[in-house]
């Protein structure tokens, strides 16, 4: 990865008489000067400034200036910012087995600080552009500061310091470790403002410690969105006052015959409040006029024949539809997007709108037309499947393109008409997809995706006739037809997700698949200590080898979302 080469701006700590505050104590005295004596004699940090992923946007070390962390370290932060500060603590605690206690003194000197200050990065001349998540992380020999405008910036910042300990600090018991931080300088942002992922939780249930998790994977990588799609076939995962049977009635089934479930109104919001702690905007999707069969299950009245359908717990599409013909259809919808809207403080609501084989194409843009218009008057703004951009646009429209051919004239002309496009083709970012012929579960219908197919490509160019400045972000999907576990989301995560992490944050001028493979190698040792399940692609020279988990493989013949 390039580097801007510089020289070291600071050779190690303040001497000992130009420490400001009051005058060190004799026993003080002793301790700073056996620390410093210590660091001299350790060996240099095993991690280098450079070894971050996503990869940042530009990385200055300076080796004489390595930092380690002492026992008796402060976080200090200001009050806006505490709330990082403390998740930060509860990182490193475990591992280090430092009580790491946080103080409200951000301009106090003290080996780790963290600072909401525009003036600061203006004083440093990083603060314009950076935005709501760039940061800056300082190391010198005698602490770390990171600082942003934002607590998100800070957020970014400390998951960065994280991956420049040694890899032992994601243990859950304390190790005897030389905690180490390269020295150096990091000035960072992302290139997209929307970077996420999907898990599809309607084909298989999760419960939410499970969701909780996730959040975890994609805050650690500088993902921003959570998309979870609730509603599908075979179950429905949302809870909606006013329509009760959705949930009692249309949850209990998933693919392969399972108990499915569903979440309570108080379930998602603690999703959602659990990822914007971690900075993580959740996406719902109600998927509509298809793939409706649970709903259909549940109030038969919105089916085109008004005939309850049978309980699905297959994985073919395209089947089911809502009566487009209905004002109770209508009706429906806006009930259930104002109660979802209600319990979402993000700013997007996805309609879904893929695969309605059955509903003619002038019906179908009348219908999502008119559910367009019932996102927008919960003031949220619409986003859905890349199909839905044959209807009328309306402000902010985000379409999701997801097919793998990048000449896509319709999608292009509804740019054209001011919406704007988050990328997930199928054959590079579907994490359903097999890595390879002989991956235990997944699918192929998209092709195999290997780590480097997965990273290979540039999300501002990939669609014809729309420009970068149209392309929102990526997203990587899961869908679960194949999916029945954690510990097999993770597998399917991990590699891949760090690769489409990077796409959506560094800048392109970063972009190199050797640098990148060398990189991510790091961290599967990271994941080991984690208990963080992945796949151990033969394309990443990995230190070792982690064992994988037998994994249960379903008889499924699904050749599309």
């Amino acid at each position: 990865m390039p580097t801007t080469p510089a020289a070291p701006t600071e050779s190690g700590p303040e001497p000992l008489d130009r420490l400001p505050g009051r005058q060190p104590a004799a026993a003080e005295l002793a301790r700073t000067a056996a620390r410093r004596a210590g660091d001299l004699l350790a060996p240099p940090a095993p991690v280098r400034l450079g070894d971050v992923v996503p990869a940042p946007e530009q990385v200055t070390p300076d080796p004489a200036a390595d930092f380690t962390l002492p026992a008796d370290a402060v976080i200090r932060v200001s009050a806006a910012g505490r709330d990082v500060a403390e998740q930060l603590a509860e990182w490193l605690r475990p591992a280090t087995g430092f009580p790491l206690p946080v103080a409200d003194a951000p301009d106090a000197d003290g080996p780790l600080a963290l600072t909401l200050s525009e003036a600061a990065l203006a004083a440093e001349g990083v603060a314009d552009g950076l935005g709501d998540e760039g940061y800056r992380l300082d190391v010198t020999g005698s602490g770390v500061r990171i600082t942003a405008a934002t607590p998100a910036g800070l957020f970014h910042g400390a998951q960065t310091l994280r991956q420049l300990l040694p890899t032992t600090i994601e243990s859950a018991a304390p190790v005897a470790e030389h905690w180490a931080v390269p020295g150096g300088t990091i000035v960072d942002r992302p290139r997209f403002p929307y970077r996420g992922a999907m898990l599809d939780v309607a084909r298989h249930f999760f419960p939410v410690e499970d969701v909780l998790r996730v959040v975890d994977h994609l805050a650690r990588y500088k993902l921003n969105h959570l998309h979870l799609h609730l509603t599908d076939d075979q179950g429905w995962r949302i809870a909606v006052d006013s329509w009760p049977r959705l949930a009692e009635v249309g949850g209990v089934t998933e693919v392969g015959g399972g108990p499915g479930g569903f979440y309570t109104q108080a379930d998602y919001r603690r999703i959602v409040a659990y990822a914007a702690r971690r900075h993580v905007t959740v996406v719902p999707e109600i998927d509509l006029p298809g793939h409706t069969n649970a709903a259909l299950v549940a109030y038969p009245e919105l089916a085109p024949g008004k005939v309850p359908p049978p309980p699905y717990t297959g994985t073919e599409v395209g089947f089911s539809y809502v009566d487009p013909a209905d004002e109770r259809t209508y009706a429906f919808v806006a009930d259930v997007v104002g109660e979802v809207a209600a319990l979402t403080p993000g700013p997007w609501l996805h309609l879904g709108g893929d695969e309605a084989f059955k509903v003619p194409a002038d019906t179908y843009r009348a219908f999502v037309e008119r559910a367009q218009a019932l996102v927008a008057a919960t003031g949220k703004t619409v986003v859905g499947w890349h199909q839905l951009a044959s209807a009328g646009h309306v402000d902010g429209r985000v379409l999701q393109w997801w097919g793998t051919n990048g000449d896509d004239p319709e999608t292009a002309a509804a740019v054209r008409r001011g919406a704007r496009v988050i990328l997930s083709p199928g054959n590079r970012v579907y994490l359903d997809m097999k890595y390879a012929a002989d991956t235990p579960i997944g699918h192929d219908w998209a092709g195999l995706i290997d780590v480097r197919r997965a990273y290979d490509w540039d999300p501002g160019t990939h669609l014809t006739d729309v420009p970068a400045e149209a392309v929102l972000g990526v997203e990587a999907p899961l869908w679960t037809e194949s999916v029945t576990t954690l510990a097999e989301v993770e597998f399917m995560l991990f590699p891949r997700l760090p690769a489409v992490a990077e796409l959506g944050w560094s800048p392109r001028s970063t972009h190199d698949w050797d640098g990148f493979r060398e990189r991510l190698a790091g961290h599967g040792p990271r994941w080991t200590a984690a208990g963080i399940t992945f796949h151990p692609s033969p394309d990443v020279p990995w230190p070792a080898t982690p064992t994988v988990p037998t994994q249960r493989t379903p008889d499924t013949t699904a050749d599309s979302h």
